[in-house]
């Protein structure tokens, strides 16, 4: 009974740790001073507080438990706000949101930093190479399996191989998720 009881209370710990488990997100700054340290790739999930989709995507891609230790294992994974008014310095650049109002409700100002992203719609996540260049931008809410091609393909630098279209579709037609 007692090594039941014991069992019962590992699987219980076990269970709420694995619930608690989210990505560890970070501000652009941060993710860059950490690329300096160790690199990696960064991965920008660019979204807008309005925006449903990218809520959702925030439930069920980023709250999934594969999609988060990848992430957390290959990434360095930044969230970021289009509209926000925080000035963010990359490479350099200091980027504003000249046009953000603290009183609008609803859309507001977007942030230079999300047009040098070449993002245009929410949500995008922007892969960066351990160089801070700019891999792709991926728009539009990604399930686990779809999000799985674009990290394991940029993780495992198979973007290095697939340059062209041709390769592009036969490596996604070739591609089996396992999320």
């Amino acid at each position: 009974m007692k090594y039941i009881l014991t069992l019962t209370m590992m699987l219980a710990a076990f269970c709420a740790e694995a619930q608690d488990a989210k990505i560890n997100w970070m501000t652009v700054e941060e993710a860059v001073a950490a690329n300096e340290k160790e690199p990696r790739k960064i991965l920008i999930d660019v979204y807008t507080s309005w925006c449903g989709p990218c809520k959702m995507m925030d439930r069920t891609t980023f709250g999934n438990a594969n999609v988060i230790d990848y992430i957390n294992k290959n990434y360095y994974a930044v969230k970021f706000n289009a509209e926000s008014p925080d000035d963010v310095v990359f490479k350099g650049r200091t980027f504003t949101n000249p046009n953000y109002d603290p009183n609008a409700r609803g859309r507001n100002g977007v942030n230079e930093f999300a047009r040098a992203l070449n993002v245009s719609a929410y949500p995008t996540v922007v892969f960066l190479d351990e160089n801070l260049n700019m891999l792709a931008p991926i728009r539009g809410f990604q399930k686990p399996p779809q999000i799985e091609l674009y990290l394991r393909f940029f993780a495992n630098n198979e973007h290095e191989e697939v340059n062209t279209q041709e390769k592009w579709e036969a490596y996604q037609a070739s591609f089996q998720p396992s999320w």
